[in-house]
């Protein structure tokens, strides 16, 4: 039985280890002795043992510190199961400092504050329309109480951006002059390529050429119509122009720059819905297509003057233009229409004459039928019966105007010609006066600003005074 046991594997693995551990507490400590070799792997039980005896099953080792335990508890705290024991201590992950729990307390009232705050915009955004919205905006009464809440707080959350895409005022102009100064149609004239144009030569660079005729078109037309420049240049560069243009101001009744302009997809347009006047009495003059888009019916696109010195494209315009003025025509959309896409001093010229053919022959079929009658001036007191050079055909109602209207225009010449000196000082005056008003320090701008403009002038009594108390005191 003792040889048996000794023949199983798990019992001379005992033994050896009790050896080598006798061994080791009784050898020297200082002798130096070969590392132990690594010992044979025991050899296989006989075929013939009996694996189910008890007494031939391997017996356990024996808890010691040199072989490690190899018995894991699969329910034990290193198979990670989350339903393990806990031992009560607090994770520093989910620890936050009072000055973080102050910080996200203050921000989720902020943004409570923030939804509230803009709900209460959108809410008052949807109010009714007030007067001056529904003049700004041009609705009746009617239409200002179709409209929704939606439609309305669509509309003013809309026009927040419409200081950057619409002009800079609701109506461009002030109603009509009235007394001799009204003019029933408006008269819009465009700058570039049409009255100047910029040129260039080896002698002097680039300069502005005035177009010819252009001084003689803005004083007849003037008779007739309210002419207001219309540009999409900036008010600084078309101010040195137009000053050139008419020093006066005696011609062009207003001045409109990029800033009455409209903004669509980046380009300047001139939408004349802002203008403040009846659309059906108002013609623009342009020689650009894409600015003109919101009314073309109003527009008469004219070809770029390019600099030629003998062009007279300009002044050709005019007959067309007046007969518009003095047949009083209701409408001139229509008329613009019927001239579209061609040539209007050629196609108007045409018309004209085929009226004053007509005209001749009604004279003719009256004077003839006087004629057959019998009866003559020239037979009464026995003069010739032919006709004399004060017989000729009257003038048509529309040469009767023009030819009143080129007498005015050189009436007008002579009065500035000898005038000239006088109105050259009205100006220099002017202007000296415009510069003492304008402050000359960032103080005195920063007061006038806040005052709402420069301090008044004092009355003329005083200014005559003050020379004298200064010659006073300096004597």
């Amino acid at each position: 039985m003792l040889q048996a046991a000794f023949r199983s594997p798990a019992a001379r693995s005992f033994a050896y280890q009790s050896v080598r551990t006798l061994a080791s507490k009784n050898a020297p400590k200082n002798v130096n002795r070969p590392l132990p070799t690594k010992p044979a792997p025991p050899p296989p039980p006989p075929s013939g043992a009996n694996l189910t005896n008890p007494a031939d099953a391997p017996k356990p080792i024996p808890s010691s510190s040199v072989v490690p335990s190899l018995d894991f508890d699969p329910e034990g705290p290193e198979s990670g199961d989350a339903n393990r024991e806990r031992t009560g201590a607090k994770s520093s992950k989910d620890s936050l400092s009072s000055i973080e729990r102050r910080r996200r307390f203050m921000g989720r009232v902020s943004l409570a504050m923030l939804l509230a705050g803009a709900g209460a915009v959108t809410w008052i955004a949807g109010r009714p329309w007030e007067e001056d919205e529904m003049k700004a905006k041009k609705l009746s009464p009617e239409e200002a109480a179709k409209s929704t809440r939606w439609e309305r707080t669509k509309a003013r959350f809309t026009g927040i951006f419409d200081t950057f895409t619409e002009p800079l005022w609701p109506e461009l102009l002030p109603p009509p002059l009235q007394g001799e100064m009204y003019r029933p149609y408006t008269l819009l004239v465009s700058v570039d390529d049409l009255l100047v144009t910029s040129t260039w030569d080896r002698q002097h660079g680039w300069r502005t050429a005035k177009r010819p005729g252009v001084d003689y078109f803005l004083a007849y037309m003037s008779q007739f119509y309210e002419i207001v420049v219309f540009t999409t240049q900036y008010h600084y560069t078309a101010m040195p122009i137009l000053d050139k243009l008419d020093p006066y101001q005696f011609y062009i009744i207003h001045r409109l720059f990029r800033d009455a302009c409209r903004s669509e997809n980046g380009q300047p347009v001139k939408d004349l819905s802002y203008l403040n006047r009846d659309l059906s009495k108002v013609i623009l003059l342009d020689t650009h297509p894409e600015h003109v888009k919101p009314n073309p019916e109003n527009a008469i696109i004219l070809p770029k003057w390019t600099g030629d010195a003998k062009d007279r494209g300009l002044v050709a315009m005019i007959p067309f233009l007046e007969s518009i003025a003095i047949f009083r025509t209701p409408d001139v959309r229509p008329v613009l229409k019927a001239y579209e896409g061609k040539n209007i001093p050629i196609e108007y010229a045409k018309k004209e004459a085929e009226m004053k053919r007509k005209h001749l022959e009604e004279y003719e079929h009256s004077r003839k039928g006087l004629s057959r009658g019998g009866f003559t001036f020239g037979a009464l007191f026995g003069g010739s019966e032919q006709p004399s050079a004060a017989s000729h055909a009257p003038l048509t109602y529309l040469e009767q105007k023009r030819l009143e209207a080129q007498r005015r225009y050189l009436e007008e010449q002579e009065y500035l010609k000898q005038n000239k000196e006088t109105l050259d000082k009205m100006i220099k005056e002017q202007e000296e006066a415009l510069q003492r008003e304008m402050p000359s320090t960032f103080w005195g701008a920063t007061q006038a600003i806040l005052s709402g403009g420069p301090p008044p002038a004092p009355p003329p009594g005083q200014q005559q005074q003050q020379p004298a108390q200064s010659s006073a005191e300096a004597k």
